[in-house]
């Protein structure tokens, strides 16, 4: 799940790192609906959190992480082998090592969980919470090796983590939290792109869309520990996915007014508001957050202002955003896309010294897993110079900047010299500045244009046309031609956003009826 870091810090609790995938040994039935349970076993014991945990939970919830865990300690001397104080202990350690990528916090954690493990494996305590923590706890493990580079180990927590939130599933149907996870996995799996198709046939794992959503509505939509949870991964899995984002930004929206001392729900309210190009409202977010000490740092809300103010040709501002992102930030991803925008700042300002170092500085460190480095570090490689009317209106598009867009695409006009890059981009940037407009005609002419000049270009414009023109196919009933579409997508060859595309592409798939033989 390439875009599943914008996720990320979202559902940070629920242990979604890089490509959600854990496995079974062998095929099981996939669980979903209402269901019998296996054995004689009942959740008449320990099911919920005691009331210490859930406030040590909802301070959690807020960021506040030192206040979490002095609520904890008490608790957990009283009572060392509580299943729900240990879950949001672990939950606790989680969410500041992921947040902060702080490698030297790794092996401290990790440790911590494995501590954490043992004493859930030995205790007398039985029922649901204490298998949901084991398998929870073994989820985050999991998800921080995989973060922290410690593949192996985490594909085989991955894989014990599915079993055993499976197994708690089917002994206790009726135990939503676990039905929240495992939803999770079922639909991040089943989503996964050609890319990561090595790493399911590796670890034996089906996944399933259907089943995946099936699970995680049963958790959002009733009462129980962890419905805030299982309600925002659903929100955002439909306004990725599915289009639907009136749905996760009314969610968020009411989430944040309830809580306005509530760091996670402000970092929700700007990022959906980002990502549906409502420039100015994410940016009232960010300046309404709660900040102090009491609330762990978190360094990439700083980089997502410094997008946000790109957008608006704030450059001064923009830049200010992304060095202090860069000079807290601890972790190794978003460094390329960072000082690639801190380039995009400079240049645009026409501050060409600043403008040079800032290109250098693409090359000269982090790493290039997630997509947006990959883009910025293929800008660093190739070389080729950027077009100022065409970048400044792809700024202007991504804030919701429609009309600013076309006209800056105005200033655009293509030679015989001009490289297929640029000739690309034109169409594709005209396309969706219509579609933010709702002129759809002119989308679509503007996007069938762009995919037949692409044909197997190794850009983005392509593939990234013909996903929007298969949701608009969806949208209007024209369902084969969507299919069409979308497959085309998934054909296309390797370039900077394919994994993301590709899984929007494979989930909208998913999700047609199948297609009718004449």
């Amino acid at each position: 799940m390439a875009r599943h870091l914008a996720v990320w810090g979202a559902v940070v609790f629920a242990g979604l790192a890089g490509p959600c995938a854990a496995v079974t040994l062998r095929p099981r039935q996939e669980i979903s609906g209402p269901l019998a349970p296996a054995g004689p076993a009942t959740a008449s014991s320990i099911s919920t959190l005691s009331s210490t945990s859930r406030q040590a939970y909802n301070e959690l919830f807020k960021l506040r992480t030192e206040s979490a865990r002095a609520l904890l300690q008490a608790e957990l001397k009283r009572q060392p082998a509580a299943a729900g104080a240990l879950l949001v202990a672990d939950c606790t350690d989680f969410v500041e090592l992921m947040i902060s990528q702080d490698a030297s916090r790794y092996e401290t954690v990790t440790m911590a969980q494995s501590r954490r493990l043992a004493v859930l494996e030995k205790s007398a305590e039985r029922g649901p919470l204490r298998d949901y923590a084991r398998a929870e706890i073994r989820l985050h493990q999991a998800a921080a090796q995989v973060a922290f580079q410690h593949e192996v180990q985490g594909a085989w927590n991955l894989r014990q983590a599915y079993q055993q939130m499976q197994a708690t599933v089917q002994r206790y149907p009726d135990f939503l939290p676990a039905r929240k996870t495992l939803g999770m996995m079922q639909f991040f799996i089943g989503s996964l792109p050609e890319g990561y198709r090595w790493f399911l046939k590796l670890l034996g794992l089906p996944g399933s869309v259907e089943l995946g959503l099936q699970n995680l509505r049963a958790a959002a939509r009733q009462p129980n520990d962890f419905q805030p949870e299982a309600q925002i991964i659903l929100a955002l899995v439909q306004e990725t996915y599915y289009k639907s984002a009136d749905e996760a930004v009314l969610l968020v929206s009411r989430l944040a007014t309830q809580q306005p001392d509530n760091l996670l729900f402000s970092y929700l309210s700007i990022s959906l508001n980002k990502r549906q190009h409502h420039t100015g409202a994410a940016l009232a977010a960010y300046r309404a957050r709660p900040t102090g000490p009491a609330y762990l740092p978190v360094p990439y809300l700083h980089h997502m202002a410094a997008d946000l103010l790109l957008y608006q040709g704030q450059y001064a501002a923009s830049q200010r955003e992304n060095q202090q992102f860069l000079q807290q930030y601890r972790g190794v991803h978003y460094r390329k896309d960072a000082a690639f925008k801190l380039y995009l700042a400079a240049w645009l300002g026409n501050d060409a010294p600043a403008a040079e170092q800032y290109r250098r500085q693409i090359g000269a460190g982090g790493r290039t897993e997630l997509e947006e480095d990959k883009y910025a570090q293929r800008f660093f490689e190739d070389k080729l110079p950027l077009s100022r009317p065409l970048t400044r209106a792809r700024l202007q598009i991504d804030g919701g900047y429609y009309r600013e867009a076309l006209a800056t695409l105005r200033g655009f006009a293509a030679t015989p010299a001009t490289g297929l890059r640029d000739r690309l981009e034109d169409p594709y940037r005209r396309a969706r500045a219509y579609q933010g407009l709702g002129r759809l005609d002119s989308a679509r002419l503007f996007y069938t244009r762009t995919i037949a000049l692409a044909g197997k270009a190794p850009y983005y414009f392509g593939p990234q046309s013909a996903l929007q023109m298969g949701y608009l196919c969806q949208a209007d009933g024209q369902l084969n031609l969507a299919r069409v579409y979308f497959q085309k997508v998934l054909d296309s060859p390797k370039h900077e956003y394919k994994n993301s595309t590709d899984a929007k592409a494979k989930v909208a798939l998913s999700g047609m009826p199948a297609a009718k033989l004449r």
